[in-house]
């Protein structure tokens, strides 16, 4: 952010961000009308393509494992072997758990009717895929449902809602002293907002990390960065919960008879394999599967420059645009980036297209988001994140500290109190195409 100081004033050069008044019949029609087709065969073929990819990688660890000898090669020191051996299954958990998360991807379609036309076979299937992998399918799918019906809703919205001033004990609003857009703030508030609440390197760290390795279940069990307003207790096992009406109460409890099974079958298979195999091929893929879904999840919905809404300035596609696509490992070069599209089938890439209509399948949303995206364009709307990746949690950690608790939309502010982004309208008297925008009509 370039900044200016003068008489003790700090003044930040916001970037603009369009509040969209576009209609759902608007966002959709520009869409290819195949786009909506759903094949049951067409998706189980990716299920099918996710499990060999899962037992391939599995298959040839195991024998590249058998190579790692002094009957095969000669290395000056014994310890050297048994590093080779956690080098290969700490690459092999890297990657299945990427592959993992292609089938999570694959079970989360299940949940939003995507993956055929059958609503039979989408909750058994994604029961299934869901259920392997520690997920709660009913619950989740409820949660989820709300969370793309009120995105970005500081009251409505299900995960990763932004905590306010009040929420984070930060020093009271002082109007004369800075403004509710975080454009100008003294310096004197900075120190005290900077003081109060800590902006270290090693907490942004600590934060993200934490997120990335306990965020998923924490959520699930605890509701750790959901719905503030919801009571303590709040969680995905309770059908009784206030996330849930009463008529799911049998979802739930089938859900939570998936987990259950699934906590079983890992327990007899330590039982019978040993902690350390079971370790090895399926619990740390598994905790790569929590990390990338936190990490995908969180970057789509987290940014200075995304606005969040309270109800008096809310509207779904508002909401649904208030995301961002962005390439998974596309930080780590173009070969990276295409491995963490294509084995997450694009969850990360086609995110805005995903909210703006869920039941379209990830292999018709590639050619949809671009659809999508010349539409936005023509509105003066672009909603292209930087790379997901570690580097990436890190800075919006640092960036994203609070938001107000005054104002209809309100952007993130950093730990001094200033905020990247303001908001801005379509000005439609400046064109009769509509598609122009004034960004001198502020919030």
């Amino acid at each position: 952010m370039k900044t200016t100081t003068a008489n003790g004033r700090v003044t930040v050069e916001q970037t603009p961000c369009v509040i969209p008044d576009l209609t759902v019949k608007d966002l959709l029609s520009t869409i290819p009308k195949h786009c909506f087709e759903r094949s049951a065969l067409r998706s189980s073929l990716y299920v099918v393509w996710d499990a060999f990819l899962v037992a391939a990688i599995y298959k040839t660890a195991t024998y590249v494992d058998t190579l790692i000898s002094p009957d095969n090669f000669s290395l000056p020191n014994p310890y050297l072997y048994t590093l080779a051996r956690v080098a290969l299954w700490a690459l092999y958990s890297f990657a299945n758990g990427l592959v993992m998360t292609g089938l999570w991807v694959v079970a989360h379609e299940c949940g939003h009717q995507a993956f055929s036309e059958s609503k039979f076979i989408n909750n058994a299937v994604g029961w299934v895929l869901h259920s392997g992998l520690g997920v709660p399918y009913h619950s989740w799918r409820i949660s989820h449902a709300k969370h793309h019906a009120s995105t970005a809703h500081m009251t409505q919205d299900q995960v990763f809602v932004p905590k306010t001033r009040s929420q984070r004990h930060l020093p009271d609003f002082k109007p004369d002293q800075e403004n509710l857009e975080g454009s100008s703030v003294t310096q004197e508030v900075m120190k005290e907002l900077w003081e109060a609440i800590g902006d270290s390197p090693l907490s942004a760290t600590l934060g993200a990390a934490s997120y990335l390795l306990v965020g998923w279940p924490m959520y699930l069990f605890t509701n750790a960065s959901g719905q503030k307003r919801y009571p303590a207790g709040t969680n995905h096992f309770k059908p009784t919960s206030i996330i849930f009406s009463p008529h799911h109460f049998g979802q739930i409890v089938i859900s939570d008879v998936g987990v259950v099974l699934w906590a079983l079958a890992i327990g007899f298979a330590i039982k019978s394999f040993g902690f350390g195999t079971v370790f090895r091929v399926y619990l740390a893929p598994y905790l790569w599967v929590n990390h990338w879904l936190i990490l995908i999840t969180f970057l789509q919905h987290t940014d200075p420059l995304l606005p969040h809404y309270r109800a008096s300035e809310f509207t779904f596609p508002r909401g649904a645009l208030s995301t961002l696509d962005r390439n998974l490992l596309g930080g780590l070069g173009s070969v990276m980036g295409w491995i963490g599209a294509t084995t997450t089938h694009g969850i990360s890439e086609t995110h805005v297209l995903h909210h703006v209509n869920s039941h379209i399948p990830h292999y018709h949303a590639w050619e949809a988001a671009d659809a999508l995206r010349a539409r936005l364009a023509q509105a003066g709307i672009k909603l292209e994140g930087r790379p997901s990746g570690w580097g990436e949690m890190y800075r919006i950690f640092k960036e994203c500290k609070f938001v107000e608790d005054e104002g209809d939309i309100l952007f993130y502010k950093n730990a001094q109190g200033l905020a990247a982004a303001k908001a801005v309208f379509p000005d439609h008297s400046a064109s009769d195409s509509g598609v122009e925008v004034d960004t001198g009509k502020e919030l």
